[in-house]
């Protein structure tokens, strides 16, 4: 330890009063953590990168300061999903302080590291008041069955109006238009479902209709469109 000429000369002072960091809540209890062994909890978190393309939304299950679990969803860049396999089987096993400093490759997912780690570090975690926290896995639970990530992707132009393309309910493939070319409700097929079935052995073909439905006035429709054709 060096110490510069000013220090050197000053006359030694006692320290009065030492107080612990502020006990933080995790997993239902309050924590004064002073190491990253002291960390637990599940939360999520969403990052993004510089020119904003792309966004990647992660979910760690940290227990003790080690990574027990990682959930990576990404959206808008093709060079993103790629990373995005590459950090689900980097960050498990890793220290939050590990994975802070882990290069993942892209920076939205180096961005929502960020974020978690400042949720994790000062206790905003979603199992702050969740006693024993949640089992490993628990992520899951997030993609539901078919284990596919919950997404939206609509387009619109003001010349031609809107085009839904994929809800939460799955893939859209028409669109219900009334007489007054609005939408009024759409036909959309959960591909978790079609291929649980696939696998299942049932033909494709009807896997397929098995797997297709509506919402809204779809039966109502004057006519009925494909969004990524007409």
């Amino acid at each position: 330890m060096i110490y510069s000429t000013e220090v050197q000369h000053m006359c030694p002072i006692a320290k009065g009063a030492d107080h612990g960091p502020a006990p933080i809540p995790e997993e239902g209890k309050w924590v004064q953590s002073k190491e990253i062994t002291d960390i637990s909890g599940l939360t999520h978190g969403v990052g993004w990168c510089a020119p904003q393309q792309g966004a990647c939304k992660l979910t760690l299950n940290v227990k003790n300061g080690i990574i027990e679990e990682a959930l990576v969803e990404t959206l808008g860049c093709s060079g993103m999903t790629h990373s995005a396999a590459m950090a689900s089987e980097i960050l498990p096993g890793k220290t939050i302080l590990e994975a802070l400093n882990t290069d993942l490759v892209c920076d939205a997912i180096n961005v929502a590291m960020r974020q978690l780690f400042l949720q994790i570090a000062y206790g905003r975690t979603q199992t702050a008041f969740s006693e024993g926290g949640l089992p490993i896995g628990a992520s899951l639970e997030d993609l539901g069955k078919g284990m596919r990530s919950q997404i939206g992707t609509t387009f619109g132009t003001k010349a031609k109006g809107c085009r839904y393309l994929e809800l939460t309910e799955g893939y859209i493939n028409r669109l219900a238009i009334d007489e007054e070319n609005q939408v009024i409700g759409y036909e959309f097929i959960s591909l978790g479902k079609m291929m649980d079935f696939i696998k299942k052995g049932i033909d494709a073909n009807e896997a397929l209709k098995k797997a297709t439905s509506t919402y809204g006035r779809f039966a109502e429709a004057a006519k009925y469109i494909d969004p990524r054709e007409e």
